[in-house]
């Protein structure tokens, strides 16, 4: 049971001051200032904060983010991670005019529905609820084959706070890939927030993409929602390579028979990061199969969590669930804490975790270094041949490559 609090921090009080100045003051925002007030935001006390201490961490609320630039010249400087039809966010707010065309089958219209929340512990959606101005509502028609990647590109380009929310819907037997990346620059005070509701029919097919390379200064919550249909196949690559406090959660509730969910994520943690990905997955019918892996760096001052949870209906049988969790630690200071979870309620399945946490091997780092490869480039090798091994299977070379770049330009850095 949470407690009441006796008295909000400088950063609750600031949050809920802002909201106040929103004109929107829906049920659902009224419920989250309300949520607030009482509960303020999660501790350590709260079994799913107990490793990022919310209240304490978030010392203050830098403000909502200035919404005039609607950010033309940040979008056309802008690489992209691959070739894709780009939906531009700018600060928290869509800005639809400057979104290139969509592929076929895919549609768009502004979201400006109430957001939703749980409860105090769910904390990154209630604070989205508390402060979001709306974002999009995508559908892919049922039986649309979308060759070309969708992206929604997230960029923060000045100090302050922004929320969004999308909702997206893939129809019966449809097939897309979809990116969602957010971007901040070094030395910018951010607070971002990004909740996806996605809704998956059955035989549908979909690549989701999740690229996080936020400042140094930034703190970033970010939540996916999934509900997986009947014979469904969900991947999930997830790339964390920035941001000061990370919080990333990722909710799937597989809901069909027969239904396929493969996550696969790299978390790379320096300097003074904080990063914790926090992932729920709910095996409510017989049959499907999930796959979670995740490679994790961390050095000098970093420090990441992982927390994963597979929850296993009774009804569930023929369930095949499997998790699994590999650090490198390269510094002495960095620390990494897994936390991995089974709750298995039916009597007919395979279900297995694991996790470990080590430095590079001794023996692997003489075989280089015999063959004349000088100790720092050896190391550097062998970090990223084991970071890179979460996304091999990637059968898009394009996107395999794009996302391996990026992770090749961090360990140049962090090296």
């Amino acid at each position: 049971m949470l407690k009441h609090i006796e008295k909000l921090t400088p950063a609750e009080e600031a949050l809920l001051s802002a909201a106040e100045t929103l004109l929107e003051a829906t049920p659902q925002r009224r419920r989250a200032a309300e949520t607030l007030r009482e509960r303020g935001l999660p501790s350590r006390k709260v079994e799913a904060w107990h490793y990022t201490d919310l209240r304490t961490r978030l010392k203050e609320f830098a403000g909502l983010a200035d919404t005039a630039d609607d950010g033309q010249a940040w979008i056309e400087a802008d690489r992209g991670l691959v070739e894709a039809a780009r939906l531009p966010v700018i600060n928290g707010r869509l800005r639809a005019s400057l979104a290139d065309d969509m592929p076929q089958g895919v549609t768009l219209k502004s979201f400006e529905g109430e957001g939703g929340f749980a409860d105090a512990a769910d904390a990154v959606a209630m604070l989205n609820t508390l402060i979001g101005r709306g974002g999009v509502d995508m559908g892919v028609a049922a039986g649309a084959r979308v060759e070309k990647p969708v992206e929604l590109l997230h960029g923060t380009i000045s100090a302050g706070a922004s929320a969004i929310r999308h909702k997206v819907a893939m129809g019966e037997g449809a097939s897309a890939t979809i990116v969602e990346r957010h971007e901040s620059a070094d030395g910018l005070a951010v607070q971002s927030n990004a909740v996806v509701d996605l809704e998956i029919a059955d035989d549908a097919r979909l690549l989701w993409v999740i690229v996080q390379t936020e400042g140094d200064a930034a703190t970033h919550l970010a939540q996916l929602n999934v509900n997986l249909g009947a014979r469904a196949k969900l991947t999930v690559l997830v790339l964390n390579a920035g941001g000061a406090l990370v919080r990333r959660e990722i909710n799937v509730d597989v809901t069909g028979e027969d239904a396929d969910l493969q996550i696969r994520g790299v978390n790379l943690i320096g300097g003074e990061t904080h990063l914790d990905v926090t992932t729920v997955l709910l095996h409510d019918v017989p049959g499907s199969v999930s796959t979670e892996l995740f490679r994790n760096v961390a050095t000098a001052h970093g420090a990441g969590i992982f927390q994963g949870q597979i929850r296993v209906a009774q009804i569930a049988q023929k369930t095949d669930a499997r998790m699994a969790c590999n650090t490198l630690l390269l510094s002495d200071e960095a620390e990494f804490s897994a936390k991995p979870e089974l709750e298995i309620f039916a009597d007919d399945v395979q279900c297995a975790h694991g996790a470990t946490v080590a430095d590079i091997e001794d023996d692997h780092l003489f075989y280089l270094m015999a063959r004349g490869i000088p100790q720092k480039q050896a190391r550097a090798m062998l970090v990223q041949a084991f970071v890179e091994e979460a996304f091999e299977e990637v059968e898009d070379e394009a996107l395999r490559d794009a996302l391996n770049a990026r992770i090749e330009n961090w360990l140049d850095r962090h090296g």
